[in-house]
């Protein structure tokens, strides 16, 4: 029995420095990405720092125990969704990579356990949990209660994304586990904005001043739900209220029993059972129906290369990230019109510039699968082909969307008006972004990661890259549409009817995204191997 417990503290000890070498390699990467990440932990301590501060500020306040309460119920809902979104981000935090090994299922619980409280990410949720303690606390025995509720509050929340990363290993690392994320996580975020707009709009009192009395119908359900209820307790101390404290704390203690329990159960599952979700087929009349579908595009290499794009649009996790993160920026932005009083349906132009910024890097993701194409590549009839079937597979979803975006924002903000010139305007946009996205595609690709890390956005050192590509495409569509934004401006200042601008910014987009592709398929001919040696990933 000694050797065994001796055995599991080496496990133990073995995870826990893991996790601490995870960290250090982070600083042992190129200097961009050095750069970075000191830059990213830098920014989340003073996001700590900063919230712990202002809710120590409020201690004595009317409604602070409130607001510590519907901090910690953030703090809460963002633990438990993160592994759902963002699961293959942490390699720690996949038992599945250590299911191989001859490891005690207990003894990887403690250690994973123990190495989740290390990293910047408890750290930042200390600051804020102490924060949140001092602006609910009173006295010395409110002072007693944090010491033990502070860290039962952090054990719960790693055992909590630990327990829901175990008992979802295998959906959240398969495909659909992944196209999971890609959904859950732009609605997450759409959630978030709206709301994070909800609060700050019924925080704001007459004159500008905070109104944290709007809190209370909420924090008086959440402060009896763990692991809230353990800061609560701080306050019910303070209150006197001892054994209502204790109650609470034991309340918390119990769902922590709870979640490494079911964490333990999970791991036992996970190490001694197989992946069978690659055994699932496709249903033969989907496929039938996908084949017919196929036939309504262009024949040649033009509908063949838009038939490999919408497909990896669907099925490559990074191309459907990058194509929903397009979709779900236009409607944040759509909702933001509206809540925030602008009033006005042009707002959609933002969605033809996110939609057709996708055409800002069209090599990046082949990665050394490139070659294939570029052996093709023999003439510039073959690279115009190649450019304009990538440009249709952006347009067959891009064009649609915005005609779906567009009457719902014209009916909220009651601007029916200026749905037809909105809607030249987005196109026009639309078309020039994709022109130009062919053109730096070319002059400045850069490869993309296939790691399945949503943080990282480009292989290491080729940031400065990203960075360019991006602000370059986002100057130069707005310089090449001042043409349509001038005549739009015009038929307004002049009262004039301005749905002319529909078919001028439809004609206008189609050609400048014409031109893009006649200017970038000569250069992607010369330039073949210098892009070959860019979108490999090293």
């Amino acid at each position: 029995m000694s050797a065994a417990v001796a055995d599991d503290r080496a496990v133990v000890r073995a995870l826990v420095a893991l996790k601490v070498r995870l960290l250090l390699n982070g600083l042992r990467r190129t200097p961009g990405l050095t750069a970075g990440y000191v830059a990213g932990l830098v920014v989340g301590l003073l996001f700590g720092l900063g919230g712990a501060i202002g809710l120590a500020v409020l201690h004595g306040r009317q409604g602070a125990a409130d607001a510590a309460a519907v901090l910690v119920t953030g703090l809460t809902v963002a633990w438990a969704a993160m592994p759902l979104f963002f699961f293959s981000s942490d390699e720690s935090a996949d038992p599945t990579r250590l299911t191989m090994l001859p490891l005690r299922p207990s003894a990887l619980l403690r250690g994973t356990l123990l190495g989740g409280l290390i990293g910047p990410g408890p750290l930042v949720n200390v600051l804020l949990l102490t924060g949140a303690a001092v602006a609910a606390g009173r006295g010395a025995a409110s002072a007693v209660v944090a010491v033990v509720a502070v860290p039962l509050v952090l054990l719960t929340l790693v055992a909590l994304i630990r327990a829901i990363g175990a008992g979802n290993a295998r959906m959240l690392s398969s495909r659909r586990g992944k196209d999971f994320a890609i959904f859950g996580g732009l609605l997450f975020a759409v959630l978030a904005q709206a709301g994070n707009l909800g609060l700050q709009s019924s925080l704001n009192g007459s004159g500008g001043d905070v109104d944290l009395s709007v809190l209370h119908p909420y924090a008086s359900v959440v402060r009896w739900i763990p692991p809230v209820a353990a800061i609560d307790a701080v306050r019910s101390a303070g209150e006197g209220a001892y054994p209502l404290a204790a109650g609470q704390l034991l309340l918390t203690a119990a769902l922590l029993v709870v979640l490494l329990r079911w964490w333990l159960r999970s791991l036992r599952e996970l190490m001694v059972s197989g992946d069978s979700s690659t055994l699932l087929e496709s249903s033969p009349a989907a496929s039938a129906r996908a084949e017919g579908l196929w036939r309504l595009l262009p024949a040649g290499r033009v509908g063949t290369v838009a038939q490999r794009q919408l497909r990896y649009a669907w099925r490559e996790p990074r191309a459907k990230a990058a194509v929903f993160t397009g979709i779900g920026m236009t409607a944040v932005f759509s909702v933001l019109s509206v809540v925030q009083g602008w009033d006005t349906v042009y707002v959609i132009a933002i969605g033809g510039l996110m939609l057709g910024l996708q055409s800002g890097n069209l090599f990046g993701m082949d990665g050394s699968g490139f070659w294939m194409i570029a052996a093709t590549l023999g003439t510039r009839r073959d690279a115009r082909d190649e450019l304009r079937g990538r440009v249709l597979a952006i347009l067959l979803y891009a064009v649609p969307v915005l005609l779906l975006f567009g009457p719902p924002v014209a009916a909220l903000t009651g601007d029916w008006a200026g749905l037809l010139p909105a809607l030249g305007l987005a196109l026009a946009v639309l078309g020039a972004a994709l022109g130009l996205g062919c053109v730096i595609s070319v002059r400045a690709p850069y490869a993309l990661p296939a790691d399945g890390n949503p943080m990282r956005n480009a292989a290491p050192g080729q940031n400065g890259a990203v960075m360019a590509n991006a602000f370059g495409s986002m100057v130069g569509v707005a310089v090449l549409c001042l043409p349509v934004g001038a005549l739009l401006g015009f038929l307004l200042q002049g009262h004039h009817p301005a749905w002319p601008v529909l078919p001028a910014g439809v004609l206008y987009g189609a050609a400048l995204a014409l031109l893009g592709i006649r200017l970038a398929s000569g250069g992607l001919v010369e330039r073949t191997p210098e892009i070959l040696a860019k979108v490999i990933e090293r």
